[in-house]
């Protein structure tokens, strides 16, 4: 099954039970709609060191939907942040309540999913970092796409995380980095480049190149706009 294909389904697997039915119909229409690029990145992690672990466990398929999950819980949250949804029309409201409800579900199910696995501390400081950069992009001067960007920055260094773990690995500083440079990489503007046209054979060899850099972690990847 192609990989994004795949983690899609559990993704849309773990909101299934949602009610009542407006709300999961949200909830699966902004997944129909969406690059399911980091969830794929933790499949690509966990294959790069060829440990012989089987990447096609349901549990991997998990992990990943709980990354993509919190990713566009937080990036709905981010756009309803910066674009007021409420425009006096009681239709209007209603749609810009189901999109608020729609993202706390989103992310609660993504930490759900992550919750007992080795990416769940990161999981949490995803969520903080991306609070603390939203206050921020608030303060006069602030630069404000730079702070946006970090979501995806920390997003992705979380698909790394979870995929490498996965497999007993414990990624690098150096992939963390990387995780970071690919973010831009596949920042389209508008939204994220499609997963099958973000990573290539080349992207796992870095990977798993970097992964034999040395172990070790950071409560958060370094960016430029929060870090300086």
């Amino acid at each position: 099954m192609d990989d994004a294909v795949r983690v899609r389904d559990a993704a849309r697997e773990a909101v299934e039970d949602i009610e009542p039915d407006q709300l999961r119909e949200v909830l699966f229409d902004r997944l129909a709609d969406a690059p399911m690029t980091p969830a794929v990145l933790v499949l690509v992690s966990a294959r790069a060191p060829e440990s012989g672990t089987d990447t096609d466990a349901d549990g991997l398929a998990e992990r990943a939907a709980g990354v993509q999950l919190i990713y566009e819980g937080l990036r709905l949250t981010r756009s309803l942040s910066h674009d007021e949804p409420w425009t006096g029309a009681i239709e209007g409201d209603i749609d810009a309540d189901l999109d608020i409800l729609a993202a706390d579900v989103l992310v609660s199910r993504g930490f759900y999913l992550l919750a007992r696995t080795d990416a769940a501390d990161r999981a949490v400081e995803v969520v903080r970092a991306f609070g603390r950069d939203q206050t921020l992009r608030r303060g006069d001067g602030a630069d404000r796409d730079a702070l946006d960007r970090n979501l995806e920055a920390d997003v992705f260094a979380l698909a790394v995380v979870a995929g490498m773990t996965a497999v007993g690995e414990t990624p690098s500083p150096a992939l963390l980095e990387y995780a970071v440079e690919l973010a831009g990489d596949c920042d389209a503007g508008d939204g994220l480049r499609p997963a099958d046209d973000a990573f290539s054979e080349s992207t796992a060899e870095r990977i798993a190149s970097l992964s034999a850099v040395g172990g070790g972690s950071d409560d958060r990847v370094p960016s430029s706009a929060t870090d300086s």
